[in-house]
């Protein structure tokens, strides 16, 4: 007849060795996970006024974009989407616009790590091609609901001033 301590000993290295075949199994099936998950990036060219998806290195699409009006620049630099809203409310110190076709940020929002900045439609589509926001990056409203679609929080957002080699890669047709 076994001890009560050594019933314990026992049941304490079966409890760890299922943990650690369980932690091992985790592990490969999120190596798994994330080797199939594609890399996505937006990048927007500032200057060119342009948004391109790259998924896995290859353009997936190119839009338009109105980018950040002289007084009020879009950020530059390397971002994450951190959500994804449907039918967003506008929110400016002393305004609450609900959704609908007057609403600013029109019918997606796409928020940044930038806090206050985001990719999101318009209630201006004439806008696009300028840089007339206040630093967001603008489409319009049909543009935008498809890229919200392929698009996820975590995917890296690039914003870049410059007409950089890669950025010339990815809109050879412009200039």
């Amino acid at each position: 007849m076994r001890s009560s301590r050594t019933t314990r000993t026992l049941a304490m290295m079966t409890m760890t060795v299922a943990l650690l075949q369980a932690t091992r199994a985790t592990a490969l099936d999120g190596a798994r996970t994330s080797a199939a998950t594609p890399t996505r990036r937006v990048i927007v060219s500032i200057p060119d006024r342009k948004l391109v998806l790259v998924e896995n290195d290859e353009v997936v699409r190119v839009f338009s974009v109105a980018v950040g009006a002289p007084d009020s620049p879009s950020p530059v630099g390397t971002f994450s989407i951190v959500n994804r809203v449907s039918n967003p409310t506008y929110y400016k110190p002393g305004t609450v616009m609900s959704p609908g076709p007057t609403n600013p940020v029109g019918t997606r929002w796409i928020g940044l790590s930038v806090k206050g900045y985001g990719i999101h439609g318009t209630d201006r589509p004439g806008s696009i091609g300028f840089a007339k926001s206040h630093g967001c990056i603008r489409l319009r409203n049909a543009d935008v609901e498809r890229l919200f679609e392929l698009v996820r929080p975590g995917d890296v957002v690039e914003l870049h001033a410059d007409r950089t080699p890669e950025i010339a890669r990815f809109f050879p047709a412009i200039r």
